[in-house]
């Protein structure tokens, strides 16, 4: 069932009604990113409680791919889950909140006639009221990556991705027009394959649908031909802030903050083509450099271990082994145990009586591998440096300083997560693979 449109719901599809496209292709596009929480009036420790959870419903289903010719479901454990991407699809243009996927590829929204939908606050896209709509037959190639079985059965694609957390969509492929913005400076994008999903269910986060922004052929950031795109986090726990997220020439990072630019390269997994993994060879607090060996997250021939970048997942996911060590070098810090020793879960440490201030904490480095601009020079590779707001937090409810750092059982994937990237713009380029960073007030970009 579709919920009535509010007054303001009414103008944006008037304003959205109203844009023409330009007869020229923009060089880039930019949208906005909402968190998926933003509009709910949950307090600072009922956000971090709402994330932690969406956090351990991806932790089991964990971070791999399967897909066979026999199979036409594609299994995809995604952490897709916690930033909403505003767009519009069609001609005229219908609003299309989507959920921010950095993990999978395919974008799709929900179709009339719908034979499952979850309810959506918006009109639900009907191919048959877009004059921009078309189908993409079975035989072609853009249909290739998402079905692979024998196409006598039906001339139109179809698709079915299944994500980790439950969430699947099923329906049909087919190309349109997608506005980016809803003002007069918005731009359109024309001929974006897309799935047309008339069954969907699992967990929708207040959206209407995915836009994959993986690195496969069907991700949105290729169809733009964009190469690269970057978006900045804006305060976790001010979240009625929009964050940016730019694609194509608006993506990159100014010319003038070259000198405060760092990059590292950009690793390509067989296994799971469409993630973004880094390659993480250190950690310091501090100046100390912890005592981490150097191979704890390398990327194996299996395709497992390795760190992935997700705006999607909250905490960073470290592997046992390394987890281990932050949580002791911390807590030394800190001069208190932690509470919950035993587990791989967010680490907390009791805060001194009526103290609900983090205390003085020093820097937390990441430190990644070389990423060989030629602008700067990187012999001793890119290093990150966390402020203590980046990877601490007071959890107001226990009267704790929690460490926004998790751990993976040894040997799987490390996740590089949102919390960790707040203020600081990621530059993600395929073009020259590799990712750049800067921090900066993403309020302000």
């Amino acid at each position: 069932m579709v919920r009535c449109m509010g007054p303001m719901q009414a103008l944006i599809l008037l304003l959205l009604a109203s844009l023409t496209s330009s007869s020229s292709a923009p060089s880039g596009y930019r949208a906005v990113l909402t968190h998926v929480d933003s509009k709910g009036g949950f307090t600072n420790a009922e956000l971090i409680r709402r994330a932690a959870h969406r956090n351990r419903l991806r932790a089991t289903s964990g971070y791999s791919t399967s897909s066979s010719s026999s199979d036409s479901s594609a299994r995809l454990y995604s952490g897709q889950a916690e930033y909403l991407m505003e767009l519009a699809i069609g001609t005229p243009p219908v609003p299309f909140i989507a959920l921010a996927d950095t993990g999978s590829d395919l974008t799709w929204t929900q179709c009339q006639p719908c034979k499952l939908c979850f309810p959506q606050d918006t009109p639900i896209y009907d191919t048959s009221a877009s004059s921009s709509f078309s189908p993409v037959a079975c035989s072609s190639a853009t249909c290739l990556p998402i079905w692979s079985r024998n196409c006598s059965s039906s001339p139109v694609c179809r698709y079915r991705y299944a994500y980790g957390d439950g969430a699947y969509s099923t329906g049909i492929l087919g190309t349109e027009t997608i506005t980016f913005g809803f003002s007069s400076t918005s731009s359109a994008a024309h001929g974006v394959a897309f799935g047309c999903g008339a069954d969907n269910g699992g967990a929708s986060y207040n959206s209407t649908g995915t836009v994959g922004l993986g690195r496969g052929t069907l991700s949105l950031v290729a169809q733009l031909g964009a190469g690269k795109f970057s978006y900045c986090l804006t305060d976790f726990f001010n979240s009625s802030l929009g964050s940016p997220f730019m694609f194509g020439s608006l993506a990159d990072i100014a010319d003038g903050d070259a000198v405060l630019v760092q990059s590292t390269p950009l690793l390509q997994n067989p296994r799971i083509p469409s993630r973004y993994y880094v390659s993480l060879e250190g950690i310091s607090l501090g100046d100390a450099r912890l005592p981490i060996p150097n191979d704890t997250f390398a990327l194996r021939a299996d395709g497992t271990g390795g760190m992935i970048v997700d705006s999607g997942t909250i905490f960073t996911a470290l592997d046992e082994s390394a987890f281990r060590v932050v949580v002791h070098h911390v807590a030394a810090v800190l001069g208190q145990p932690v509470a919950n020793a035993s587990s791989l879960d967010s680490p907390c440490f009791p805060a001194p009586n009526g103290e609900r201030q983090l205390p003085i904490m020093p820097d937390m480095v990441l430190h990644f591998a070389s990423g060989g601009d030629t602008r700067l020079d990187f012999t001793g590779g890119a290093d990150m440096r966390l402020h203590r707001d980046n990877y601490m937090y007071f959890n107001e409810e226990d009267s704790s300083f929690c460490l926004s750092i998790e751990g993976t059982t040894s040997g799987s994937t490390s996740v590089f997560g949102n919390f960790q990237q707040q203020n600081i713009q990621m530059l993600f380029d395929m073009t020259v693979g590799q990712m750049s960073f800067r921090y900066t007030d993403c309020s302000k970009l």
